[in-house]
């Protein structure tokens, strides 16, 4: 059981590691080496021996392997980014890299994606060394850079040059599952992610005829583009269900006692009410037009416009997403992935699912859990390359008026001291007995 250390513990370092401004723009503007070192430290009063690696100064990322008791079991891989998406200042009601707590409450960018969960694996491995704990099979945590943007420099650069550290690895854990979700009727959800939808970052590419802007100008780039565009944007793509979106189909239908007709799903989404929000961005594919680049004067017509698109697709439907896209584009617009990364599914009936389901309802004995597809990503699906199937494992016990999801890269991010006490007791009980 985690100690009264391990829960003052989790506060201290999420507010720590938000103090620490890993904000990650892109395109390599980011270092984690700070957050690094501080992670490092806390390993090492842990008694491990944590390795610092990185493929470009300063995006640094954290490795270390507790030994478990049971030399033939599969090792489990641990893991939580450091990097967090850009906050402005101004937009907060606390300063975002303040770690400030209030009123039972800490503040700031990364208290939910996902320094509390950082901050929650060095808790808990932490009080293990002082009571003498080790797990059943050997743990390995993970301490990543770059999850922000491309992975490059964090678990991408991890799984394919340094495979070795996660030997034996044959599942894992990190971000956004087994919060809380409140139904808006009394019932409180857990969600426990075991699949993800793919990314495909697109990039398009109008040419046509420059020229003058009083002209007329059939082969106006920007016309090509701005149509393409909405026509992606109008798509409605068909319904697509994978295993895991059925089983959670499944298991919501069964918690309100409809009946599940998976032929008419989009009539069985409104029957779920509010609990639709956790499965009805995955029941199909989506392209989300977001970047417009275009001209370099009011009165001068481009040769070129380019807009960037943020798809992302269900596991098997990879090649039905290509080739609507080439039709949408049409002719005229050429398209190509500026970033693209593979689709993932896990199984719902494992014995880590249960073992995971089993210590949210050791501590929300009222709580419902459910598996469920996120709509991104994480850094799941680099680990997946080393055969790694991936969970989404970070709890919290949050209250009704705090809206978990829309916290996520939002304005005054924040997690009750409560949530992250929680999270510590569910995690700890679950690595004790994976």
């Amino acid at each position: 059981m985690a100690d009264q250390q391990a829960l003052d513990e989790v506060v201290e370092y999420t507010s720590g590691l938000i103090r620490i401004d890993t904000t990650n723009r892109g395109g390599g503007d980011c270092r984690e080496r700070p957050a690094a070192e501080y992670v490092a430290e806390r390993l090492s009063g842990a008694g491990l021996e944590p390795l610092l690696l990185e493929r470009t100064p300063g995006r640094t990322n954290v490795v270390a392997r507790i030994a478990g008791t049971d030399p033939s079991a599969d090792a489990l891989l641990v893991h939580g980014h450091l990097d967090v998406v850009p906050a402005e200042a101004a937009d907060w009601s606390v300063h975002p890299f303040s770690g400030e707590i209030r009123d039972g409450v800490v503040w700031g960018r990364g208290a939910v994606d996902m320094k509390n969960m950082d901050a929650m694996i060095l808790a808990v491995v932490r009080a293990w060394a002082r009571q003498g704990v080790r797990p059943r099979r050997d743990l390995v945590v993970a301490f990543t850079a770059d999850e922000e943007a491309s992975a490059e420099d964090g678990s991408g650069f991890l799984a394919d040059r340094h495979p070795e550290l996660f030997e034996g690895c044959t599942e894992g854990i990190s971000e956004s599952g087994a919060f809380t979700f409140h139904d808006g009727a009394g019932r409180e959800i857990y969600p426990i992610a075991a699949g993800e939808r793919g990314t495909g970052w697109l990039k398009l590419t109008a040419r046509g005829r420059a020229g003058h802007g009083s002209k007329v100008n059939k082969e106006n780039a920007v016309t090509r583009l701005a149509a393409a565009v909405t026509r992606i944007g109008e798509h409605e793509w068909p319904l697509r269900l994978t295993p895991t979106v059925r089983a959670a189909l499944a298991e919501l239908a069964a918690l309100y006692g409809i009946e599940p007709d998976f032929g008419h799903v989009d009539r069985l989404l409104e029957k779920l009410g509010p609990a639709a929000r956790l499965v009805e961005a995955t029941v199909r594919n989506s392209a989300n037009p977001t970047m417009l680049d275009a001209g370099y004067k009011l009165n001068v017509i481009p040769g070129e416009a380019v807009a960037h698109v943020d798809g992302r697709c269900l596991p098997g439907t990879e090649e039905e997403f290509g080739a609507t896209l080439d039709a949408l584009t049409g002719p005229d617009v050429e398209w190509e992935f500026a970033h693209r990364e593979v689709a993932l599914q896990a199984p719902v009936d494992a014995p880590v699912f249960a073992k995971m389901r089993a210590a949210v309802e050791e501590f929300a004995p009222g709580g419902h859990v459910v598996p469920y597809c996120m709509s991104g990503g994480t850094d799941a699906k680099q680990f997946s390359r080393l055969g790694i199937t991936g969970y989404g494992f970070s709890p919290l016990k949050l209250p009704v008026d705090l809206d978990y999801q829309a916290l996520f890269h939002g304005v005054d991010e924040r997690v009750p001291v409560e949530a992250l006490h929680f999270g510590v007791r569910v995690l700890d009980r679950f690595l004790r007995t994976a």
